[in-house]
């Protein structure tokens, strides 16, 4: 999945007002050539509004002194779709704005800059307006504004509004930076799991400093705790860190019922997308028990989940934070996003597209718990290898075991006890309908070990079905 990116900067604002349209040319003086209207359609900005003039051309400089170019303003930079996917050029009706290569050295310090020119020239705007406004209103006998009853701050947002939500989650929120002993470091979210001071998150935020490494969670107070790892689980992309000197007032977040969640209904995610803390963004449940097998790009073994999808803005930083539902109770882990950069679920460079993915709380709830008492993840299983092949046809028992080691059925385990042999095809388990290996060992992964589960597979081309008992596997090797 992805998790690094850049923001983009602001383009800069023109040097001058564009000439009205209606306004008649003045003469212009001998030997100069008089500069006439931009072309319909354009904007306060001197620029089409479909287009983005030239940096360094004479729109951002005054009127040059020659005649004008009758191109102007020049046709848009070809651009990409946002996040590098696809091919060819864009441009024209609906085309993103492509921002020009960046300095070196500038990096992310290029997106603070292009805010802070931004936030100059709004307020430049806004001092001449209300300049305006007050000159006005000198020459005029009466006045026209309506001042509100209370003031902003005096404001009672209702518990049930975002801005309601949001306040009382976000101080139950941290950024995470996390560095390893290389000093290679990365920046995710997490939320308050307790009173002691536990800290619930991804294992791909914190996996860098499993070893050795350096983790800090800051608060939106600006408080800032170390930490240290107390258990991570790769397979389910979950671990628990605990602060060092953790503060008596933590307000743990409450923890929702992912089960009784609705495609439909609202969410709110909130996190550090590309370092921006304490972001809220909202959305919807696009879609619940989708497969998803996400990987953090390391050549590491993936994480399968059978995911709550959700519209709410997601980008990297996200990752760890949680995706409330309209009353703030968590409902799920932002976890992963669907990517352009590569044409499907990895490492590309992109942003969100809508398709955000979190890992329901029922589960990441067990598997905290589990890290908390013992450090080690505890995962169910049935006790067979099974392709990882991405088929539509179901999960095929593997005909040999894992690297030709292992027996492809675990002798004694829950699945030779229900009978199943190598080449089965499970294609249901439970009401749940198995398309792939994947897809079934996240479903599995939604139980507990003990679990009994009704498995309906093939073989020799009829249908069988079968209770199976989950067994339990501890540790991620």
């Amino acid at each position: 999945m992805s998790t690094e990116n850049e923001g983009t900067a602001v383009p800069p604002a023109p040097s001058a007002p564009p000439v009205p349209v209606d306004a008649p040319a003045a003469p212009a003086p001998e030997g100069q050539a008089s500069q006439g209207p931009g072309p319909y359609g354009q904007d306060s900005q001197g620029q089409s509004a479909h287009g983005q003039g030239a940096p360094g051309d004479a729109a951002h400089h005054g009127v040059s002194s020659s005649a004008p170019d009758p191109s102007w303003p020049p046709p848009p930079p070809p651009t990409s779709p946002y996040g590098g996917g696809g091919s060819g050029s864009g441009g024209g009706w609906g085309s993103s704005y492509q921002q020009p290569a960046p300095k070196s050295g500038r990096g992310r310090g290029g997106l603070v800059a292009g805010l802070l020119v931004a936030a100059l020239v709004a307020g430049g705007l806004g001092g001449g307006l209300g300049y305006t406004l007050a000159k006005n209103n000198d020459d005029n006998s009466g006045s026209t504004t309506v001042s509100a009853a209370t003031s902003g701050g005096d404001v009672k947002r209702d518990p049930g509004t975002v801005a309601g939500v949001a306040a009382k989650a976000l101080p139950s929120t941290v950024t995470i930076e996390a560095e390893s002993t290389n000093g290679e470091g990365g920046t995710g979210t997490g939320f308050v799991f307790d009173k002691q001071g536990h800290i619930v998150t991804n294992n791909h935020v914190v996996a860098g400093a499993v070893d050795g490494g350096k983790l800090t969670a800051t608060f939106p107070s600006g408080k800032k705790y170390d930490a240290e790892v107390v258990g991570h689980a790769q397979g389910y992309d979950v671990a628990v860190i605990k602060l060092k000197n953790a503060p008596s007032d933590l307000k743990p977040l409450t923890l929702g019922d992912s089960d009784k969640v609705a495609v439909g209904d609202a969410t709110i995610a909130i996190g550090a997308p590309f370092g921006l803390s304490d972001t809220v963004t909202t959305g919807i449940i696009s879609a619940k028990n989708r497969p998803v097998a996400s990987s953090d790009g390391s050549g590491s073994q993936a994480s399968y989940m059978s995911a709550l999808q959700t519209d709410a803005s997601i980008n990297p930083g996200n990752s760890g934070g949680p995706l409330l539902d309209a009353q703030g109770n968590v409902i799920g882990i932002n976890s992963a996003i669907q990517s352009t950069g590569n044409g499907g679920f990895g490492t590309g460079q992109s942003g969100s597209i809508g398709l955000g993915f979190a890992i329901p709380i029922n589960q990441a709830e067990y598997v905290a718990q589990e890290l908390i008492k013992t450090g080690k993840p505890v995962y169910a299983k049935i006790g067979a290898s099974v392709s990882l092949d991405d088929t539509s046809g179901g999960a095929q028992v593997s005909k040999e075991g894992a690297g030709g080691a292992a027996a492809p059925v675990e002798p004694g385990g829950p699945a030779a006890k229900a009978g199943l042999k190598p080449g089965d095809v499970i294609t249901k388990l439970d009401d749940r309908v198995i398309d792939s290996g994947p897809t079934l060992i996240g479903e599995i992964w939604t139980h507990k070990p003990g679990d009994k589960v009704t498995i309906t597979y093939e073989r020799g081309g009829k249908e069988h079905t079968v209770d199976v008992t989950l067994g339990s596997r501890i540790g991620d090797n």
